[in-house]
């Protein structure tokens, strides 16, 4: 087989603040932010979000990774948490492939390939990279007689970022092409960047000048509910940081959500959901028509609603689909993308 590494062309890597094969560094936030920001050491060289894309007539592939541990997460299986799956064409059209992961929680290095049939005509292939693990190398391999050639552009270039909590991250998806961050980009064929932190996202005046420091976003995500430690600190930062972003971006679309999860907490939740439409209204109200509200709570639905979750909180592969299937339409009309 012919050996490519990720990082070769013409392999392209989105999503990523850092693609680096020498020092085996993949991660969503560049070293001088991780250091501006401590809370986010571990969680910024993640590489959630993080996709390659190529063409291939190959017949079969041929996907190598290695992994700097695979850390057990009470809630989330070994291909969610230390998996890549891989997706063949674009669009609503793309089509699910497989996945590769590790089978074993280990405290240690650790690599794992897998190979996978495919048709032998020219596809695009995409591979989401893994969510909680630190990944230290991939290589994919094509048969020796085959091609492999540029994937064309996603229809939208520049990407939508996501801020927000673990659900943002993509906890408790089966995996990663699961979370709704993946899986509502995907439809569009957007670019996106995922800067979801478990538990450590809260609405930070700073990151907030970092994010909006951004000049290519093409719409921005805002859901940082969960990590608020309370409503107090949630009314004290949500406004703030929305204004911070808007100051920068004045035509940005932006898009607010609450947490999808209302049910364990219901009191809690509605408090929070109105002060998050509180920011909303105040943009409304001082002219602004950029900008959107979504309630959490009508992502699950009316029906099946305790199936959406693993653990009352994180959603599952079901409950992150509900939340893709409310978003698509509305992200989409704000990108001028016609959904079906």
């Amino acid at each position: 087989m012919k050996i490519y590494h990720i990082t070769d062309a013409p392999l392209r890597i989105y999503g990523l603040a850092v693609a680096d094969r020498e020092n085996r560094r993949y991660w969503k936030l560049p070293p001088e932010v991780l250091e501006r920001f401590p809370q986010y050491e571990f969680l910024g060289r993640r590489c959630a979000g993080g996709r390659v894309r190529f063409c291939t007539d190959s017949e079969s592939l041929l996907v190598r990774m290695t992994l700097a541990e695979t850390k057990e997460d009470l809630n989330i299986p070994l291909s969610g948490s230390a998996g890549a799956d891989l997706y063949l064409g674009r669009g609503k059209a793309s089509r699910f492939l497989g996945y590769v992961t590790p089978t074993v929680h280990v405290m240690h290095e650790i690599t794992e390939e897998k190979k996978f049939q495919m048709t032998g005509s020219m596809e695009t292939v995409t591979i989401n990279l893994p969510r909680n693990d630190h990944l230290l190398s991939m290589e994919i391999g094509i048969e020796d007689g085959a091609v492999m050639t540029d994937a064309p552009e996603y229809d939208i270039c520049r990407p939508i970022v996501f801020y927000g909590s673990s659900i943002t991250e993509g906890g408790c998806a089966s995996r990663p092409g699961n979370a709704y961050t993946s899986i509502v980009s995907r439809w569009l064929d957007a670019d996106y960047r995922n800067m979801g932190f478990s538990g450590s996202a809260r609405g930070e005046a700073e990151f907030a000048e970092y994010l909006a420091g951004r000049r290519d976003m093409s719409l921005f995500v805002m859901d940082y509910d969960h990590n608020a430690p309370d409503l107090e600190f949630l009314q004290k930062t949500h406004e703030p940081f929305f204004h911070i972003v808007r100051k920068a971006n004045p035509e940005l679309p932006i898009v607010i959500l609450s947490r999808p999860d209302t049910d364990k907490f219901p009191e809690d939740s509605c408090r929070r959901r109105d002060i998050i439409r509180q920011t909303y209204r105040n943009a409304l109200e001082a002219g602004d028509r950029k900008v959107w509200f979504v309630d959490g709570g009508t992502f699950f639905g009316a029906e099946g609603r305790e199936e959406c979750t693993v653990d009352g909180t994180h959603p599952n592969a079901l409950g992150f689909m509900r939340m893709a299937q409310t978003l698509y339409p509305l992200l989409g009309g704000i990108l001028g993308k016609a959904c079906d």
